[in-house]
């Protein structure tokens, strides 16, 4: 009776210690298969149906992954990185993901936003995210030379610094060969079209691709 005593509570610590790995392990997983897109209005598929953007073009290809990854698009026309430093807390709370994307920055450089707040939102971004357990692909972003060689020289290498400094991965640029090309751009000759988002998607995958594979 001692003897049974003293086992049933050691075994019964055993299970419970077992199960509290396999569900750790679980949740591990599950953060592991989600990617969330914090971006602006060319990841928020901006006039087009969200179902033509490159990020639900990527959900598609990666749902029939094995395993499938759930990609979650927080993407909002418009935002800056501000703004999705003030979502991304509540954002990382609700879906955990293993990976985050952040493509923001855009609309901070067509306003002449100040480059040592880009930057220091930047970092924030990317290092919020990582504490939360994700992996992050920083994309970079090219503006017009509208305030000059030096703004738009600072903006383009704000994106490599902090990339570097965070331990981030950094992503080429969406719209290369896109953004040149008169016929894959919007009247306002900011926004890809429809036809453009295949190639948008070509420009990230090969990363993203190489993200996921060093789970």
């Amino acid at each position: 009776m001692i003897i049974k005593r003293i086992l049933y509570p050691v075994v019964r610590a055993g299970l419970l210690a077992g199960l509290l790995l396999l569900c750790l392990s679980c949740n591990a997983q599950a953060r592991e298969h989600s990617i969330l897109v914090l971006g602006d209005s060319i990841s928020a598929a901006y006039g087009m149906s969200l179902e033509q953007g490159w990020v639900n073009l990527l959900a598609q290809q990666l749902a029939q992954a094995e395993p499938p990854v759930e990609v979650i698009n927080a993407s909002i026309s418009g935002e800056t990185t501000a703004g999705g430093l003030r979502r991304l807390p509540e954002l990382l709370a609700q879906h955990k993901p293993g990976i985050v994307i952040i493509e923001l920055g855009a609309n901070d450089g067509l306003r002449g936003y100040p480059l040592a707040g880009l930057r220091a939102n930047l970092e924030k971004l990317a290092t919020l995210s990582a504490r939360a357990g994700a992996r992050v692909i920083l994309v970079a972003m090219e503006i017009p030379p509208n305030y000059g060689a030096r703004y738009t020289s600072g903006f383009r290498q704000s994106f490599v610094d902090i990339a570097d400094s965070t331990d981030s991965t950094l992503a080429p640029f969406l719209l290369d060969s896109v953004a040149t090309d008169p016929a894959l751009m919007q009247a306002d000759g900011i926004h890809p079209r429809a036809e453009a988002q295949v190639t948008l998607l070509r420009n990230i995958l090969p990363t993203i691709q190489a993200v996921l594979a060093r789970r």
